[in-house]
């Protein structure tokens, strides 16, 4: 099994559940733990909203015990609150602070923090060293293939990541104009990996044992990051760590597995937001989790309309029963 260290921290294996806004809360994290995940990361929250107080970002700073090693993400663009604000925060139970450079989201983007900072390459070194100086704990930076076409910088920007002191890049990929769409450029990340010294993380496309092995065999990068092939499939974990250690992907979760690990996860929901919001989060995991299945469809349309968990399960267990 191949590890990773970022740090001092050294990781149980190199597949990390990659920082989703509205995604990886703590109760869809503890799920890809138990799964095998070596890495959790959180969703990303604003160094700017923590300074201000802003309540609802105590719920998003929240760290279980089972869940460790997690890395916490801020994102920002002010070298000065961004550095004051993980010096801060520094004794929360994280193991890793990561900083956003490659939110695609256009608000995000306007304030000139998340991608657009990959268009100023002297703010990232600032940002960068004021933060890998203020704490104890390893910084790391998560960068995009470039801001779009014309300005294809990650190498650049990933050399200056590392002289700044971060200890690991994670590079999706895409540009910011790609948002999610098209194929991720798996090359940009083997030229990362050959200019810099500190471990690289890919990110982009994975969504199997087979995927992930391919990236690592093409990249030669050090951990694979996995986004949108984890959403409502914790079981990615298990089987990139099985199919690691045997070559032999395992069997996809029986009807029955996939409707326990929904109820699972919505009970967990309930317990840490209440039933009101839990469950109408739920709604997004129920899709995410039932795609692909006959009759799918009419399914997304009907858990819409659930708001209590006695729904929820009654729903599952007539249409996973059949």
């Amino acid at each position: 099994m191949k590890k990773l260290k970022i740090g001092n921290v050294e990781l149980a294996n190199s597949y990390i559940l990659a920082p989703m806004a509205g995604v990886t809360d703590l109760p869809f994290r503890l799920l890809c733990k138990e799964q095998g995940a070596g890495l959790l990361c959180m969703e990303m929250i604003s160094a700017k909203a923590i300074q201000y107080n802003n309540r609802n970002t105590k719920a998003l700073l929240e760290i279980h015990p089972e869940e460790e090693p997690v890395s916490l993400q801020l994102f920002g663009s002010d070298p000065e609150v961004i550095s004051e604000i993980a010096k801060r925060i520094e004794e929360l139970p994280f193991a890793i602070l990561d900083i956003n450079m490659g939110c695609p989201v256009p608000k995000i983007v306007r304030n000139g923090e998340g991608s657009a900072l990959m268009n100023q390459p002297k703010l990232v070194y600032e940002i960068v060293s004021k933060t890998a100086k203020a704490i104890q704990k390893p910084v790391t930076v998560k960068i995009r293939k470039g801001f779009n076409e014309e300005s294809i910088n990650a190498v650049e920007i990933a050399k200056i990541i590392e002289d700044a002191g971060a200890a690991a890049i994670a590079v999706h990929g895409r540009t910011r104009e790609q948002y999610y769409s098209g194929k991720a450029d798996w090359d940009i990340i083997r030229q990362v990996k050959e200019v810099v010294s500190i471990p690289v993380i890919g990110n982009g496309d994975v969504v199997s044992g087979e995927s992930a092995l391919a990236m690592m065999r093409e990249t030669g990068c050090d951990g694979v990051m996995i986004g949108r092939g984890a959403q409502g499939n914790p079981w990615i974990f298990s089987e990139l760590v099985e199919y690691e250690k045997t070559g032999v992907m395992p069997a996809r979760p029986s009807n029955e597995e996939l409707k326990e690990m929904m109820l699972r996860h919505a009970r967990l929901q309930i317990q840490y937001k209440g039933e009101y919001l839990g469950i109408r989060e739920m709604r997004k995991h129920v899709s995410w989790y039932t795609t692909g299945l006959p009759n799918s469809a009419k399914l997304r349309g009907e858990i819409n309309a659930v708001e209590y968990y006695e729904e929820l399960e009654k729903l599952l267990e007539n249409r996973l029963s059949v």
